[in-house]
C-alpha cells in the first residue's frame, strides 16, 4: 500500500481533480529557473490529457527551464494515435513555447530493448542522481489502469522486479504487446508523484491499491520516499473505499 505519507483527496467532479492538479502542478513547474530545470514526467491514458490542455493554456510557466519526460510508451512511432507521445503533443506540447531539445520522448519506433537503453543514456545525460544513482524527477504523473497498473507495469510482468535500472523494455502479454517504461525505482525517487484516478471504471482498482495487501496490485508499489505521494481521485472511482 502507498506509505502513511501520500495524501488522498477526493474531488466531486472530474472538473474539480483537474484544477487542483493544475494547481499543484503550477506550484512546482513555476520554481524552474535557468539553475535549476524542473524535469516533469508525464503520462499517458484518458484521465492525464485535461490537465495537459490546462497548462497549456497557462502563461506563468517558464516552459523554457522544464524538462518533458515520459513515463512510458507503446511500441509505435510518435505520429500513431497509440503514442502517448502524440496525445502529449496534441494537448500540450504544441501549443506551448518549449525548446525542442528540452521535450525527450521514448522511441517507440526503435527495438524495445534498445530504446530503453538510449532512454537511460539521456536521462542520465539530463536529470540529477540520488546516493542510489537513481535519477530524481521533480513531478511524476500517472494514471491508474483499470487492472491496478501504472506506467507500462503492468500485473504479474517483469519490470515490476527491476531494481537496477531506470528504464526497461517489459513484454505484457496481456496486452499482445511490449511496453517501454520507467521502473519503480524511479518513480519512487522522485520528488512528487501525482496519481490520477477518475469515474466508476476505476473505482475497483482504487479500492485495490489502498485495502488490497499483499494481493495490491502495481500502482500500489509506487512509494516515493523522502518524496510526497499525491493521490487525486474524483468520487466515482473513490466509490469503493471504505468510509466514503
Amino acid at each position: 500500500m502507498p506509505n502513511a505519507d501520500s495524501v488522498v483527496t477526493i474531488f466531486e467532479t472530474p472538473d474539480e481533480l483537474n484544477d487542483a492538479a493544475l494547481q499543484l502542478s503550477m506550484s512546482i513547474l513555476q520554481q524552474a529557473s535557468s539553475g535549476a530545470p524542473v524535469h516533469f514526467v508525464l503520462a499517458g491514458g484518458s484521465t492525464p490529457k485535461r490537465l495537459y490542455e490546462l497548462l497549456a493554456e497557462q502563461k506563468t510557466i517558464p516552459w523554457k527551464h522544464i524538462h518533458i519526460w515520459f513515463g512510458d510508451e507503446r511500441t509505435v512511432g510518435p505520429d500513431h494515435d497509440d503514442s502517448n507521445y502524440k496525445m502529449a503533443f496534441d494537448s500540450l506540447l504544441k501549443n506551448i513555447s518549449i525548446p525542442e531539445e528540452n521535450v525527450h520522448r521514448m522511441r517507440g519506433e526503435d527495438d524495445p530493448s534498445e530504446a530503453a537503453t538510449a532512454y537511460r543514456d539521456e536521462i542520465a545525460a539530463a536529470v540529477p542522481f540520488n546516493t542510489s544513482g537513481m535519477p530524481v524527477f521533480d513531478l511524476v504523473i500517472l494514471g491508474l489502469g483499470e487492472d491496478g497498473h501504472c506506467a507500462s507495469l503492468f500485473p504479474d510482468t517483469s519490470a515490476l522486479d527491476e531494481e537496477s535500472l531506470s528504464v526497461v523494455e517489459n513484454v505484457v502479454p496481456q496486452q499482445d504487446t511490449v511496453r517501454i517504461t520507467l521502473t519503480n525505482s524511479v518513480l519512487n525517487a522522485a520528488k512528487d508523484v501525482l496519481f490520477l484516478a477518475a469515474g466508476d471504471s476505476k473505482a475497483e482498482a482504487v479500492e485495490a491499491v489502498f485495502t488490497g495487501g499483499d494481493d495490491a496490485p502495481p500502482a500500489a508499489r509506487v512509494r516515493p520516499a523522502p518524496g510526497r505521494l499525491h493521490w487525486f481521485v474524483d468520487r466515482a472511482a473513490a466509490s469503493k473505499l471504505p468510509g466514503d
